[in-house]
């Protein structure tokens, strides 16, 4: 049981206004998601009243199942989830070879190699934008998925830096009893590290899935075909030219909201633990 005898008063005033600041910083984020909500479940007469109705009156739950009728929605929910499942795949897969070596091996020019790396952190990606797209265009792969997909397997430079600043956490000792037993650096990579690094690799899962998913822009500029629209992309169709079904946008935006914030608490404590473990080494 706790002792509240043991609080004097002024680390009472600290903690409780320590919680009243949480609780005030919560409530200002949570109105918009709020308010989301209470937009998605309002009828067309309610939307714009003066002043604004806080709560639905009657509730329209019937907007979740309109906006799949007024659009292909579970298309839409189909192709952001391939375009996620490769995009994870491509960032896990390259993402764990390159920080392995850049963490495990050594070589020549390594360190110079990872400067480089490191330095297109720096280059906006819209420096990037026109070229990626010509040479697309040239290769024939607009309006498919190919460059919302291969770019994947290259690495993202951040996520890299993330997992080999992990890695490097890891004892060098284990890799020298490994190669002892007569394991090979990719066996040691695939028993050794990889189990080790789930934190980082859960990660890296994440932050791909989460980008992908929100992504706008890159469907927008590959993709010229309806039925290949993503989920953000597919949102765009109830903001029409005259008059914008803003009950229906936020339907769509909120079930759109559903699979990152389900990852997320499923994945909360490696995430968290993954994000500490890499900032302890340098």
């Amino acid at each position: 049981m706790f002792n509240f005898s043991k609080i004097n008063g002024r680390s009472l005033f600290t903690t409780v206004r320590g919680y009243t600041i949480l609780i005030l910083f919560a409530i200002v984020f949570l109105i918009p998601f709020y308010w989301m909500f209470a937009t998605a479940l309002k009828g067309d007469d309610q939307l714009f009243q003066i002043p604004p109705a806080w709560l639905p009156n009657p509730a329209v739950w019937d907007n979740f199942a309109q906006v799949f009728r007024e659009v292909p929605f579970g298309k839409f929910l189909i192709n952001s989830t391939v375009l996620v499942i490769w995009n994870v795949f491509g960032q896990v897969l390259s993402c764990t070879l390159v920080a392995y070596s850049f963490a495990r091996l050594r070589f020549p020019g390594r360190n110079i190699l990872f400067f480089v790396l490191l330095a297109t952190l720096m280059i906006p990606r819209q420096v990037t934008l026109v070229p990626q797209f010509i040479l697309f265009a040239k290769l024939g792969w607009v309006n498919t998925y190919l460059p919302l997909i291969l770019p994947a397997f290259g690495g993202s430079p951040f996520l890299i830096f993330l997992m080999r600043q992990y890695m490097m956490t890891i004892p060098l000792d284990l890799d020298a009893a490994a190669t002892i037993d007569g394991a090979n650096r990719l066996q040691i990579l695939r028993h050794i590290i990889a189990p080790i690094s789930m934190p980082a690799i859960v990660l890296v899962a994440v932050f791909t899935f989460t980008d992908v998913w929100n992504d706008f822009m890159g469907p927008l500029i590959y993709l010229n075909d309806p039925d290949k629209f993503t989920v953000t992309l597919g949102l765009s169709f109830f903001q029409g030219a005259k008059e914008t079904s803003w009950d229906l946008l936020m339907a769509g935006a909120l079930m759109a909201m559903i699979p990152p914030m389900i990852l997320f608490f499923i994945a909360q404590k490696r995430l968290l633990g993954g994000l500490a473990a890499a900032g302890i080494k340098g």
